[in-house]
């Protein structure tokens, strides 16, 4: 008698329009490799809460920002932590998934992150800049992020943003790990092209940077995402800690490296499932 094979319920929104990338392109093509291992389902986020209880575990990927269904998404969380539903990113990321606190967390604790303040505290705790980012603590996506003057900083109060000093940086790079294990990097050379994605070689410093944030999020499974960007001084800062449901950009990479993550995904979803 053959084996019985996980459930898995696969939230995801299809229809999510996201600059310069193809979310449901990418699920796909992903839940069709995936069903290999598993029977697996497709949800969008509103519905996870309702339909997981049929399921050995609820896998969230590219189910857009939580913004856009903060209700939904806070029922679901506290019914899966009610009822012990396993859910893959584990549901304790001290990350994306909790919120932007953590950039102040790191900021405070000397991390190689972008000084980040509350906008509360006044443009004298950070770095002098001419530009500042603002972006809400519940922000993603890019969604409430603007650019301001020093002097428009100087007469902002607002607990709701964090500002951060607007940096020329030369490029964004991904890293992108599977439990604790570096899967590939991948970086935008031009700044002004976020999306438009090439492979990258990381040095072992790069691999060592990235790794000391996997570590301090203390998640055991899942997929995450290291953005930073390399400094005018050579340095790589920390831009986002992505625990929550990260976009893979696998079409960036050759057939070989995604079938490498997808064999990786999969044995990390075996594992989940064991313990």
């Amino acid at each position: 008698m053959p084996e019985a094979r996980h459930r898995l319920l696969y939230v995801t929104d299809l229809a999510y329009p996201a600059r310069g990338r193809r979310y449901c392109d990418e699920d796909i093509r992903l839940t069709a490799r995936l069903r290999e291992d598993f029977d697996l389902a497709l949800c969008h986020p509103r519905d996870a809460a309702a339909l997981m209880g049929s399921f050995d575990a609820v896998v969230v990927r590219n189910s857009g920002p939580v913004l856009g269904h903060r209700a939904a998404y806070d029922d679901f969380r506290a019914r899966a932590l009610r009822d012990g539903t396993r859910v893959y990113n584990p549901l304790t990321g001290r990350a994306d998934m909790a919120g932007k606190q953590y950039l102040l967390d790191l900021t405070e604790a000397g991390r190689a992150v972008i000084p980040t303040v509350d906008g509360t505290a006044g443009p004298d705790r950070l770095p002098p800049a001419d530009r500042y980012v603002v972006k809400p603590r519940l922000g993603a996506d890019s969604i409430g992020l603007r650019i301001v003057s020093a002097g428009e900083l100087a007469d902002l109060s607002d607990g709701g943003v964090l500002v951060q000093p607007h940096i020329d940086f030369a490029y964004e790079v991904s890293f992108y790990f599977v439990d604790h294990d570096f899967q590939y990097a991948l970086y935008a050379p031009d700044p002004a092209r976020r999306w438009d994605l090439q492979p990258y070689e990381p040095t072992a410093e790069d691999l060592e940077f990235a790794r000391g944030f996997i570590a301090w999020n203390g998640l055991e499974h899942g997929i995450q995402r290291v953005d930073a960007c390399r400094a005018p001084g050579g340095e790589l800062l920390l831009v986002e800690l992505e625990d929550l449901n990260p976009y893979l950009s696998l079409d960036a990479l050759p057939s070989e490296r995604q079938d490498a993550f997808v064999a990786a995904m999969s044995a990390s979803l075996h594992r989940f499932l064991a313990v």
